[in-house]
Formats: C-alpha cells, sequence, structure tokens
C-alpha cells in the first residue's frame, strides 16, 4: 500500500486523441492554437513514404507549412541545432513532429530552444551539460508518432546522442511536454517488422520498469516541488498505465510484426506505447534503460534493439527485491503463476520476455551488435553517469553489478 499522508504527482500530454483516421482531425487542431505558420520536423524517409504529405494535406489550405527532414535516427546535437536553426527562420506558429522517437524529441527540444535560445547543453543535467532549467512555454507543439514504443509523444524527456563522447544524455521539462499527442495507429502500417519488433520491446520495457520502479513515498522529494527529480516514483495510477500496457503488448505484438496491416494489433501497440509513455515519464525507469544509452552510445545500435537484449537480465537481477511485481509481470504477459512460488514466477517474466523477443526476431545477445567482453567496464562506467535513471532501480546498482548484467546479456 501506498502511505496516505504523501504526495504524488501527475503529469502528461497537454491533451490526447487517439484512435484510427486521427491524423485527419490535425488541421481542426491547429485551428485551436491559431496556428497560420507550420514547421514540420521529420526525417527524409518518411517524406519518401508518402506519411508527411499525409500529414501535411490534412492540415489544408489554412495553414503555410514548411519541413525540416533533417532527422537522423539517435540524433547528435548537431541535428537538433540545424532544427532550431529552422524554426528561427521560419518562426512558425505551431511546431509538429512527424516519426518515431527522434523526429519528436527533436520537435519537443526546438520549441524550446527556438524560443529561450541558449546552448542545448545547457538544458542537460550535470555532469555532462549546464543543469540550466527550461525558462517558460514552448512554441505550440503536436506529436504524431509514426512508431509504436518510445512514447516521446507523451514524455517531457529528450535523448541526445554525444557522438564525440560516445554517449546519450537527456533534456527532461515539463515544458517539454507536447501540448496535444495526436495518435493514428494507420501512421504505423508501413513499419517494417524489425523496427516494429525494437519500438514494441522498447515500450515493453517502459511498462515494465515503470511497474517495478520505486514508489513515489520511497524515493527522496525535497520540500520545494521545482528541486523534485525527473522522475517521481511509481503510483497507483502509473501502475495501472503500465499493466494495460504490459498486457497490450503481450497481445499485440507478435501479431504486429508477423502482418503488419493487422490494424487490431497497430492500435493495441499505438495505445500500449502511448500508455506506456505515460507510465514511465511519471515513475521513472531503472538499469535497463541505463546500460542501453550505454552500449548504443557506444555502438550506435537502435534503442528498441538494445533494450530487448538487456531487459531479461535486469529483471533477474531486480527480482528479489521486487518478487511480487514481476510475478504479476509474468501473469499479464500470459504466464501461469498462480500456484508457484514468487522466486519462479518472477524468473517466468523474465523467460517471457526473452521468449517474446525470439518471436519476434531479436537477436540473440549483444555480441551479434558488436560489443565485446573487453568493453564491459567502459560501458558500465558510462551507464553510472546515469543517475536520473539509476535512482529509481528497485535494486541498488553498482558498477559491478552492471558490468555482470552486461556480460549475461552478450
Amino acid at each position: 500500500m501506498y502511505e496516505a499522508d504523501s504526495v504524488w504527482e501527475f503529469e502528461m500530454a497537454g491533451s490526447v486523441t487517439f484512435g484510427t483516421g486521427a491524423v485527419d482531425e490535425l488541421a481542426a487542431e491547429a485551428g485551436k492554437r491559431d496556428a497560420s505558420s507550420v514547421l514540420v520536423v521529420t526525417d527524409e524517409g518518411l517524406v519518401d513514404a508518402g506519411v508527411v504529405s499525409r500529414v501535411t494535406d490534412s492540415l489544408g489550405a489554412g495553414c503555410s507549412c514548411e519541413v525540416f527532414d533533417g532527422v537522423e535516427s539517435d540524433p547528435p546535437v548537431a541535428v537538433f541545432e540545424r532544427a532550431i536553426d529552422r524554426a528561427r527562420e521560419v518562426d512558425p506558429d505551431l511546431i509538429v513532429g512527424v516519426g518515431g522517437g527522434s523526429s519528436i524529441d527533436v520537435a519537443k527540444t526546438t520549441s524550446v530552444v527556438a524560443r529561450h535560445g541558449g546552448d542545448i547543453l545547457e538544458y542537460v543535467a550535470p555532469p555532462i551539460g549546464g543543469g540550466s532549467a527550461i525558462p517558460g512555454p514552448d512554441v505550440p507543439t503536436i506529436a504524431v508518432p509514426t512508431t509504436a514504443g518510445t512514447g516521446s509523444e507523451t514524455s517531457p524527456v529528450t535523448v541526445i546522442s554525444l557522438p564525440d563522447r560516445n554517449l546519450k544524455v537527456g533534456i527532461s521539462s515539463r515544458h517539454q511536454y507536447p501540448d496535444l499527442a495526436l495518435i493514428d495507429p494507420l501512421l504505423t502500417i508501413s513499419l517494417p517488422p524489425s523496427h516494429t519488433a525494437f519500438s514494441g520491446m522498447d515500450a515493453l520495457s517502459h511498462a515494465i520498469e515503470a511497474y517495478v520502479t520505486r514508489r513515489f513515498d520511497a524515493k527522496p522529494r525535497p520540500e520545494d516541488p521545482l528541486d523534485r527529480p525527473d522522475y517521481g516514483g511509481r503510483t497507483v495510477v502509473s501502475d495501472q498505465f503500465a499493466r494495460t500496457a504490459i498486457e497490450l503488448v503481450a497481445d499485440g505484438l507478435r501479431r504486429a510484426v508477423d502482418n503488419g496491416r493487422d490494424v487490431e494489433a497497430r492500435r493495441n501497440m499505438s495505445l500500449a506505447s502511448f500508455l506506456a509513455g505515460v507510465a514511465f515519464t511519471n515513475a521513472g525507469l531503472g538499469g535497463t534503460h541505463a546500460a542501453a544509452l550505454s552500449v548504443a552510445g557506444e555502438h550506435d545500435t537502435p534503442h528498441g534493439l538494445t533494450i530487448a537484449l538487456l531487459l531479461p537480465e535486469v529483471m533477474r537481477y531486480n527480482a528479489p527485491s521486487a518478487l511480487g511485481r514481476y510475478a504479476e509481470v509474468a501473469s499479464l504477459l500470459g504466464e501461469r503463476v498462480a500456484e508457484d512460488g514468487e522466486d519462479e514466477a518472477a524468473e517466468k517474466a523474465a523467460v517471457a520476455v526473452q521468449r517474446l523477443s525470439d518471436d519476434v526476431g531479436i537477436p540473440s545477445g549483444l555480441a551479434e551488435l558488436g560489443v565485446r567482453e573487453d568493453e564491459v567496464g567502459t560501458l558500465a562506467d558510462n551507464a553510472m553517469q546515469l543517475e536520473r535513471l539509476l535512482v529509481g532501480n528497485p535494486r541498488r546498482l553498482e558498477r559491478e553489478d552492471l558490468e555482470t548484467i552486461l556480460r549475461r546479456s552478450l
């Protein structure tokens, strides 16, 4: 049970429009915000695939529309800077991020830095950045996801690659919440099977880590709300979002990978991504994401794929501190655990995640991504810098523990 006299907070995107055909409401949403000029932030692949024209056409003739299509996967600082420069040229009333987490992240940070100025790294937490708070509201922003997994459409966080340091860092601020998450599962239909699998496993990790992270009343809470951590810890509300997301992934991911035109499966995965995103942006993440960001920073590996390869071993490590929670996860994933002890049930959760990964074509280990045994120490060192993630892990993680998890994931 949660302490009755503790205080918890809950935040998400300003509003949400969800459903097949939801993109057709974009013009109305722009009108609500008195937007006559729009900057669409996206990538070249979505332009070539016709997805961006589907979005821009839905805006109609009432808006002048410019497109920045320079987003790359796992975007470095330079991509963010180019998008910000374009926004300053266009001076839009509204920014629309169209794509996966990378495009939406670039759109969110562009919306605040274009308005308030400053170097991007000023807003990154120490020791990497200056730790400056974003001073106020952004240019109004709408997030239109074309993948189902990142949860970026309802997150205040953006992830930035630092290639010169082989590291990924984040900016987190309530001013980076999109004003609207406009989620149309039909925009995910063309997502290839591999990307469907990677993003789906990312959504599953968001939900599981949010469900087992430390409770909000077990985390340090400075009296000044402005000094409180990025992630407040799990609550009764985040739990409900996480549980439903886990069930939706268990039901929908295999089907979405096997048949991309299964609209029900696509709808379930889009909803799972959204719910898991809401859960983790309030409750927090943990060791899986810290280790994955370290690996991806060194090897430029796809985020969801890296997550999938690390999640089972992190679950096994964490299990002694959250046996009951992992037993529930096993049940939500469809495992029969009624007569099992909690130890066995928690192991079934890790096995179920591994089986799901195998079924959707995830490789067998980090070694297949080029990660070497002799790198494990450096990767653990880099992961230990991500304290905002590690602070919520249900079991204390030291450098040696991360080394063990990484070795077992090879």
